[in-house]
């Protein structure tokens, strides 16, 4: 719940890591499932574990190497996630997003989620990147959303937008930065639903989540773009699809965490140069 308590724990880890950095990062990255060599492309990198960090949690994931590190990206200053945290891993919704808040603190204004999804639209091939377009949040249909609970002002308003969660300049840019590089073939756009695991998709739950709309399906990303949006920061959202969901009962294909690590090593170079890419196209809001 957002109380007056969590905003001085955010201040708190937030004073924190600004007294040991002379980064004031303005971008955030958020990386996904064996998607955190982004990180490893900054300059004047300073990196903290996850577990020296006061109040942060800690990734219990493959896969996510639950590192903190700051630097500068394209010349833009920068703070990466290498691994993220889930709420199948037991923690709170609010926890999940409890970096975010942190990073609006920070001074960021723009935050790039990515992440590993599974391909519920039929015309998508393993390998391809989806731009987010919108989200669908099952688990907030049952209430679990990061913003329940006491707003807190000097975050954000109590009745966020979310129709405009995912921001249209910045899927423009991406799509320039990939008909520059040449990889427009490998790009999608459209939504993606959230879970909360750990269990993958039965059949009958991935035929309904393609009549609801979804094309892509994973286990992270939304609750971390709604803080994002309830801090006024611009989001874009990114996937990588790193299997195709199962329709057929007859399939003896089943999904599984090594081939998304398999996939994600694939095809990780591209994500980086991409992003890399599209930071050359933008001005950053400072």
């Amino acid at each position: 719940i957002i109380t007056k308590q969590t905003c001085l724990k955010c201040t708190e880890t937030a004073e924190w890591l600004l007294n040991r950095t002379k980064i004031c990062p303005v971008l955030a990255i958020i990386c996904g499932s064996g998607l955190g060599g982004l990180a490893d492309k900054l300059e004047e990198s300073v990196t903290f574990n996850y577990e020296d960090i006061p109040r942060f949690p800690t990734s219990t994931v493959p896969g996510h190497a639950g590192k903190l590190i700051f630097g500068r990206l394209m010349g833009h200053d920068c703070v990466c996630m290498q691994g993220r945290f889930h709420f199948y891993e037991g923690y709170s919704i609010h926890t999940v997003s409890y970096p975010v808040r942190v990073f609006s603190l920070l001074g960021v204004k723009t935050l790039i989620v990515t992440n590993a999804a599974g391909g519920l639209n039929a015309s998508y091939n393993v390998g391809d990147i989806m731009i987010i377009k919108d989200h669908i949040n099952m688990p907030g249909f049952s209430g679990q959303n990061p913003l329940c609970g006491p707003n807190d002002e000097r975050f954000g308003v109590r009745f966020p937008c979310m129709s405009d969660a995912y921001d249209s300049e910045l899927k423009s840019k991406l799509r320039g930065a990939a008909e520059a590089m040449g990889v427009a073939h490998f790009i999608r756009e459209g939504v993606y639903c959230m879970l909360a695991g750990p269990s993958y998709e039965t059949i009958a739950e991935c035929k309904l989540l393609q009549k609801l709309g979804a094309d892509a399906v994973g286990m992270s990303t939304v609750p971390e773009v709604l803080v994002a949006r309830h801090c006024g920061l611009r989001v874009l959202g990114l996937s990588l699809i790193t299997n195709k969901v199962i329709t057929d009962y007859d399939s003896e294909e089943k999904a599984n965490h090594e081939e998304v690590l398999r996939t994600t090593q694939r095809q990780t170079k591209l994500l980086q140069d991409l992003v890399c890419k599209f930071l050359t196209k933008i001005i950053l809001h400072y």
